[in-house]
């Protein structure tokens, strides 16, 4: 009866919180609910400012930077009510041995805040991986890599952490990917995002870290790559914001106050 000791022993060691894994079925409305989820987040994060910072840095063989690219900027709305990104803080480039491209542009602003749209749902292949908790959230996870690729696009391929109440991501793992003849010779990082909940309801993008090693045929490179999305408020507009077929009014401007 040791096997029957050991089991039950195993069993013990079991998060109390694990759940059964939903069936393939199941698998299927989750990903399609959190791709509607995500889409609803998309949209309602164009109605916010907020501040970014990137900081991206060229180590050397003692882990202390030898060079940085560091950019600062507020996306803002005009006086017409467009958005529009004004940089604030951008130090001269003192990267040595690193060209930072318009790919790499591409992975800043799009693939490491990575949210998974109906748009870009039918680009990839999506497989359950199990649950897994993370600061006290219960998540499903899943392993993402794009279908097929078309030239000059970026991609993310990696693994996902989609909160199983909410339906959104509060984390991602991986990197940026593509095809074509500029990003043949390049190299791009492992990184990390993470997601806070911000007024009550969406989970957005707050925090994106990587220490990683990129490999060149000239040779090997560590970077640090650090990019924090901070001070988001919601932009009052008279506007009229719809999620999920349903009209919502944004709040108005407050009145004039007399001189």
């Amino acid at each position: 009866m040791k096997w029957l000791a050991g089991l039950l022993l195993w069993a013990a060691r079991l998060p109390a919180w694990q759940a059964p894994d939903p069936s393939p079925d199941e698998i299927e409305r989750i990903i399609q609910r959190m791709a509607e989820k995500e889409t609803e987040f998309a949209r309602a994060r164009e109605n916010y400012t907020y501040r970014q910072r990137y900081r991206f840095e060229e180590l050397g063989p003692d882990r202390r930077p030898v060079g940085r690219l560091e950019m600062e900027a507020d996306i803002i709305f005009n006086k017409e009510g467009k958005r529009i990104e004004r940089v604030t803080y951008a130090p001269m480039n003192t990267l040595r041995n690193i060209i930072f491209t318009p790919e790499d542009e591409q992975d800043m602003r799009n693939v490491q805040p990575f949210v998974f749209t109906l748009k870009e749902l039918p680009n990839y292949r999506v497989r359950y991986i199990g649950r897994e908790k993370i600061d006290e959230i219960d998540c499903f996870v899943f392993a993402v890599k794009p279908k097929t690729m078309v030239e000059g696009q970026r991609y993310f391929a990696g693994i996902v952490w989609v909160d199983d109440r909410d339906l959104q991501i509060v984390k991602t793992y991986g990197r940026g990917v593509g095809t074509g003849k500029r990003v043949a010779g390049q190299r791009f990082p492992k990184f990390e995002t993470w997601r806070e909940q911000i007024d009550g309801k969406y989970w957005f993008p707050t925090y994106t870290v990587s220490n990683d090693v990129l490999n060149f045929e000239s040779g090997a490179i560590p970077i640090r790559l650090v990019i924090t999305y901070r001070d988001y408020k919601q932009f009052k507009a008279e506007t009229t914001i719809t999620f999920e077929g349903v009209d919502e009014p944004a709040p108005a401007k407050p009145p004039a106050k007399k001189q």
